[in-house]
């Protein structure tokens, strides 16, 4: 088989939405192979080893077919096969991304929440009330 560009694999394989998505990564060295960082035109084979940053997330995976072509995902799925510790890595990534704290929890100043705004507002017309009536 002919050799891919790694940018087209990256692409071909559903790593990335759009090959210019995957050709930025690339260049921006979140994009090892055989743990050597590359450039967009590097021809890939059967048996590398890639590695890429996606987000937080570190994904190691071993080339097992090439292909230039986008595919449904389970076709994608096909080329390549993700290392053991790579899969335990993101596994307990998300689930201490799901056990983790809210983020909003931690801002103690900014724009009130709803139930801030009703106490607030509770508040507010408690002390402040217009009416005739008091």
């Amino acid at each position: 088989m002919d050799p891919v560009r790694i940018d087209k694999w990256l692409w071909a394989a559903r790593f990335y939405k759009t090959r210019s998505l995957a050709t930025d990564e690339v260049n921006k060295g979140h994009v090892l192979v055989n743990k050597l960082p590359v450039k967009p035109a590097r021809e890939l084979k059967v048996g590398d080893s890639v590695e890429l940053r996606q987000g937080a997330v570190t994904r190691t995976v071993i080339v097992r077919a090439l292909s230039a072509q986008r595919g449904s995902a389970p076709v994608a799925q096909q080329l390549y096969e993700e290392t053991a510790a790579s899969r335990l890595a993101r596994e307990k990534t998300a689930e201490e991304r799901r056990l983790g704290t809210e983020p909003a929890h931690s801002i103690e100043q900014g724009r009130p929440t709803k139930r801030d705004r009703r106490n607030i507002e509770r508040h507010w017309n408690e002390r402040w009330s217009a009416s005739l009536d008091n």
